[in-house]
């Protein structure tokens, strides 16, 4: 099997580099400064315990891929991306090959399955970075992510265990998981904070507004009668993979921030707060805190605002004219 990276990324990256130190066979898509860092120089994944480098082929888009029936298409972009990812993978001749959705929010499978008949739910855990072309950091160890698997919308067949036996023979943890859905709406539960810790940085009251998101997704969940799993911390899936430093560095931030780090002009919190935004407005559940997070991050991509240069003030102003507790 060989795996098709569309979006080498934090995560894409992460993936791409221990299988191919595995032996496994890997194409990626890239682009911008990405792409040309990889086509030059290869990967480089940092690490707590040292340095790896990844050499594979890497594509401008999907039309550079020759696609052939053993393929795996591991799609890693953002969801503001993936339509346009996918349109792009059937425009290039995909077609029967599994499509896997290692991305947060739990939109992606849903669009992947529009477009492909074979569609994968991935439940990404880890503390990877990507801030500088050409260079991964994953600040965990011993395993560096944890991947569980299982087919959309429910089920676990022969490609799901091949996934999940590849992962973990790339030192990412993994296990076939027939309901993967219901542990994608617990990551989902968990990411609603990542655009606090992206407007408020280390702030002394982050805490007290990732409850307050969480509270309303809890809310939001339940009227619609969707289970979620426990990936938090305590999770026993978390077992094998603790943060760890990277040349004397700890992890900086989520995803959230890492976007408005490298400026990339857009952000994912509409499939993320968004989501419980659009929830709440189906089921009749009130969500002024996601609500207003979201208004947040799009001014933020939209000014060029740097990560942790929001006061909590102004949320609470904005939150007190919406009549929100």
């Amino acid at each position: 099997m060989r795996y098709v990276v569309f979006g080498v990324g934090a995560v894409g990256g992460l993936v791409a580099a221990r299988l191919v130190r595995a032996g496994a066979e890997v194409a990626g898509v890239a682009r911008g400064a990405q792409l040309a860092a990889l086509t030059a120089r290869g990967l480089t994944l940092q690490t707590p315990d040292g340095d790896e480098h990844a050499q594979f082929p890497v594509h401008g888009s999907a039309a550079g891929v020759r696609f052939r029936p053993d393929d795996a298409i591991l799609l890693c972009t953002k969801t503001q991306d993936t339509l346009v990812a996918l349109e792009q993978l059937r425009g290039a001749g995909a077609d029967g090959q599994p499509i896997a959705c290692l991305q947060n929010g739990v939109e992606n499978e849903r669009l992947a399955l529009r477009l492909f008949p074979q569609v994968y739910g991935v439940c990404v855990m880890t503390p990877a970075v990507y801030l500088e072309p050409g260079v991964i950091r994953c600040y965990a160890r011993p395993k560096l992510a944890i991947l569980d698997v299982g087919r959309y919308p429910l089920g676990r067949d022969n490609v799901a265990e091949s996934l999940a036996a590849a992962f973990e023979g790339a030192g990412l943890g993994s296990v076939a998981d027939a309901a993967i859905m219901k542990q994608k709406y617990g990551k989902l539960l968990v990411n609603l904070g990542n655009v606090v810790q992206a407007a408020l940085g280390a702030h002394p009251r982050v805490g007290e507004f990732r409850d307050a998101v969480r509270k309303e997704g809890d809310a939001v969940l339940q009227a619609a009668g969707i289970a979620a799993g426990d990936v938090g911390l305590s999770s026993p899936r978390r077992g094998d993979m603790t943060l760890a430093s990277v040349k004397g560095e700890t992890h900086p931030g989520g995803s959230s921030w890492q976007s408005l780090a490298r400026g990339t002009g857009t952000i994912e919190t509409d499939y993320l707060n968004g989501e419980i935004v659009l929830l709440g407005r189906l089921h009749g559940v009130a969500t002024p805190v996601n609500a207003c997070f979201v208004r947040l991050a799009h001014e933020l991509v939209r000014t060029g605002a740097r990560p942790g240069s929001v006061d909590p003030a102004r949320i609470d102003s904005e939150l007190r004219r919406e009549g929100a507790n």
